[in-house]
């Protein structure tokens, strides 16, 4: 077991039912925590996101030819855009889940981005594209994409550092000292002990759990964006589109990354097989159908990059079994509930290490591809993407206004990144090999 863990699991039905299903289980609570906080902040619905998220998965790995170990969960990225276009609509007289569905309109037609950018690979070739995309600005992207959530992670973890440092030290010790099943599931581990712990000191009211139902369904009319075509206001229709699809730029950046960081993590040249085009519109597919039905917009998620990097483990039949555990938990709004009276702390020690290991894949992505900072542009580049995605992150309220339209710090940090590499004399173009061979 031992040489296995080093060399990397890319098939876990050897491991047996038991060790698969937990490994299942501990991709289920990786993304859990981040992906139920999104409906948490904006108002969305917290059954309806872990439907999507599941189908949503489901469809990346049908649509990826079933090769690649990515779970999509609810995207930070667009949160700003959601709250945005929540208070127009509030101000307007409209019920916030109805100011919502009209964010949703936005949201999907950023989905719709994603065709785009799969439509231009396919027909121009990924080494074409991707010369936009290079290491020196993927690299810092994705390194900025940890140490913006890293914000979350310190906030939730202060609420009470006894239960957060518990979580954190149960991952460290069962990755680095555990032996057999022990080192496969320490982030689940973790998140037991703390949650446990918490339980324990009477920081956890169980209320609301015994009252909740055992089954429901999770997505009711009004949260779809039917409703909204009953007496459309066009005029917020629009504000939508033109306030939330510049966003597409960033998680679209994101999904680039994301995949070069799995690529990096597997060993395996996903940009070339299944290809960037069929991830991107599996990614487009997802985010658009769950904006349809009041779920946030989907991305890869890091958090369970983490995990492959963590356990070794690569094989993508555990990410589909915990997008089917995530569709069937949506259904049960009692087991809803208990995950969502998991304490701050415990959510916050976790992420601590799973959004650090972010950043890291991106400090790994910029050495491997043997990035000169040498060469003044490249330092332009990345610490123009670093100070702006951070910067608006906490100097900004991640929100820069520029006409009607508002950026994110992680949106506005890519179209930087992209415009300065192209602009910018003696670019390197992508060494487009480091993926495909």
């Amino acid at each position: 077991m031992e040489t296995q863990l080093q060399q990397g699991i890319y098939d876990a039905r050897k491991l047996g039912p038991f060790r698969f299903g937990i490994l299942g289980i501990q991709h289920l609570f990786a993304m859990f925590g981040a992906t139920i906080l999104v409906p948490a902040i904006t108002g969305l619905n917290v059954s309806a996101t872990l439907l999507f998220a599941g189908i949503g998965t489901l469809i990346f790995h049908f649509i990826a030819k079933w090769k690649v170990p990515a779970f999509l969960g609810s995207s930070f990225a667009f949160i700003g855009g959601y709250l945005s276009i929540k208070q127009i609509g509030m101000d307007q007289g409209l019920p916030d889940w109805l100011s919502l569905d009209y964010a949703c309109i936005g949201v999907c037609c950023a989905g719709l981005c994603y065709f785009i950018m799969a439509g231009l690979i396919k027909f121009f070739g990924s080494e074409r594209v991707l010369r936009y995309f290079p290491p020196v600005v993927t690299g810092p992207m994705v390194i900025a994409i940890g140490l913006c959530l890293s914000g979350s992670a310190i906030s939730s973890a202060s609420t009470d550092w006894l239960i957060s440092m518990v979580a954190i030290v149960v991952v460290i010790v069962s990755n680095m000292w555990g032996k057999g099943i022990v080192r496969i599931v320490p982030i689940l581990l973790g998140v037991i002990a703390s949650f446990g712990l918490a339980a324990c000191m009477g920081k956890v009211d169980f209320t609301a759990f015994h009252e909740a139902a055992w089954i429901g369904f999770p997505v009711a009319r009004q949260n779809t964006v039917l409703a909204v075509f009953d007496n459309p206001d066009m005029t917020l229709i629009l504000s939508s589109i033109i306030a939330i699809m510049p966003i597409a730029f960033a998680t679209i950046m994101e999904h680039i990354g994301d995949m070069c960081a799995i690529s990096g993590t597997v060993g395996k040249p996903f940009l070339a097989d299944p290809g960037l085009h069929r991830t991107l519109t599996g990614d487009g597919i997802a985010t658009a159908l769950a904006s349809l039905f009041g779920a946030p917009a989907n991305t890869t998620y890091g958090e369970n990059t983490g995990v492959l990097n963590i356990t070794k483990v690569y094989d993508p039949r555990v990410i589909r079994l915990a997008a089917v555990f995530a569709i069937l938990l949506s259904f049960c709004p009692k087991f809803t509930c208990l995950v969502g009276m998991m304490p701050a702390a415990t959510i916050g020690g976790v992420s601590l290490i799973l959004y650090g290991m972010i950043s890291a894949v991106g400090i790994r992505n910029i050495v491997e591809a043997n990035i000169d900072f040498m060469q003044m542009r490249n330092i332009i580049i990345a610490a123009l993407i670093l100070v702006i995605a951070i910067g608006v992150k906490y100097g900004a309220n991640d929100s820069v206004t520029i006409g009607s339209i508002h950026f994110s710090g992680l949106a506005l940090a890519a179209i930087v990144g992209i415009l300065l590499n192209a602009i910018l004399p003696n670019r390197i173009d992508i060494d487009i090999e480091q993926y495909t061979n």
